[in-house]
């Protein structure tokens, strides 16, 4: 919202919203194409389009969930951070600290919890950190607003920046909504499959999709240009409530981290054969040494450059745009090229061809931003 501002900002997000549930039905049609059910999205593009395809696709994921895992592991280290400056207003700790300390704590989750199965009981407390934090970011935000003095909803920077930092918010309210990994999903959906994954599209992207329109909204009304990234940075009021919502958020990072770094451990385990008893000893060691050190390295690429909005800005570049909507329009243009008409045709090609400019343009965009924050922040910047 801050660099698109009021008018940019809402059709953004309200585009971003439709046009993603768009683009994800249409990857969902086609989940048996061909006679057979595709349960990855790499195996649907290599039976489309060739081993190219599916190693490309690959590692468009991969990178997808490690740029995910990181801006996780940022908003740990931030949430982290702000809990701690409720208690004690001091420069000792700096984000770096805070963010190696998040890092940690996804280890340990990760060793705990071999399998996306075992989460369980810890998706729906997932559940509730985040209700707890959406309510509590949304609740303050908005008293704050009501008693505000009139705010600046000015987009900042020169023109040429604000070109730059458009197309890196384009990326960004694409990432908020996507994840690459439709086929993946729907490989859990019971039969039949493409109607109940429609169904669950239409309700994510309608009742589901209020939250983040909410607390967006009300969040740069109530502060305007001077948003932070991390909304908690900016609201007041009690110190427990907003204690409970940093916890929350710090929380909610390391599990949701761990969902979006399951399929990285899933084919690490297969790679190496993992079978058997969790808590064998082979198998403890593995996770400790094979998740700690992925972990490790995330972790550090997070302190050494944390700029959350940056890092969901090139995550929409490089992966969600491509895995979203050039892909699907163009899987979907090949699968039902017979019973489409050529307006049909015409529009999906144009869809391809779209999203292929907003995407070298995002990209461009935020390689620019992060370089641009390198230079007036020293590594392991203290944001």
């Amino acid at each position: 919202m801050v660099p698109l501002g009021w008018t940019g900002g809402v059709i953004g997000l309200v585009l971003s919203t439709v046009i993603s549930l768009y683009a994800s039905t249409l990857i969902a049609k086609i989940h048996e194409y061909g006679g057979k059910r595709h349960i990855r999205y790499r195996d649907l593009a290599g039976f489309m389009y060739g081993r190219t395809a599916y190693v490309i696709v690959w590692a468009s994921q991969y990178a997808n969930l490690f740029l995910i895992n990181i801006g996780f592991i940022i908003l740990g280290g931030q949430a982290l951070k702000a809990f701690y400056h409720l208690f004690r207003d001091d420069d000792h700790m700096k984000l770096a600290y805070f963010i190696a300390i998040a890092g940690l704590a996804c280890v340990l989750f990760a060793i705990a919890v071999p399998t996306l199965s075992s989460l369980r009981i810890w998706l729906v407390i997932s559940s509730v950190f985040s209700l707890i934090y959406l309510t509590i970011a949304f609740a303050l935000a908005l008293k704050d607003g009501i008693n505000a003095p009139p705010r600046d909803y000015s987009i900042p920077g020169s023109k040429i920046n604000r070109v730059f930092t458009t197309a890196g918010a384009a990326a960004n309210i694409v990432f908020v909504f996507n994840t690459g990994m439709i086929p993946e999903i729907q490989a859990t959906v019971r039969a039949p499959v493409v109607d109940n994954m429609l169904k669950a599209l239409y309700f994510q992207f309608t009742l589901g999709a209020v939250p983040v329109h909410a607390v967006t909204y009300v969040g740069y009304w109530a502060y305007g240009s001077s948003s932070s990234s991390y909304l908690l940075n900016n609201v007041s009021g009690p110190v427990w409530v907003k204690a409970l919502a940093n916890i929350s958020a710090f929380l909610q990072a390391i599990i949701a981290l761990h969902i979006f770094a399951s399929p990285t451990y899933e084919f690490l385990d297969t790679k190496y054969g993992i079978k058997g008893s969790a808590v064998a000893v082979r198998n403890l060691a593995f996770r400790t040494l094979v998740r700690g050190g992925y972990l490790v390295a995330t972790t550090f690429l997070s302190a050494l450059l944390p700029f959350l909005g940056d890092f969901m800005s090139l995550t929409g570049a490089i992966s969600s745009i491509p895995l979203t909507f050039i892909l699907p329009n163009h899987m979907y243009l090949i699968a039902m090229k017979k019973q489409l008409s050529s307006l049909q045709r015409s529009w999906h090609l144009l869809n391809v061809v779209l999203f292929s400019v907003i995407s070298a343009a995002a990209l461009v965009a935020a390689f620019r931003l992060i370089a641009v924050d390198s230079k007036t922040y020293n590594a392991f910047a203290d944001l």
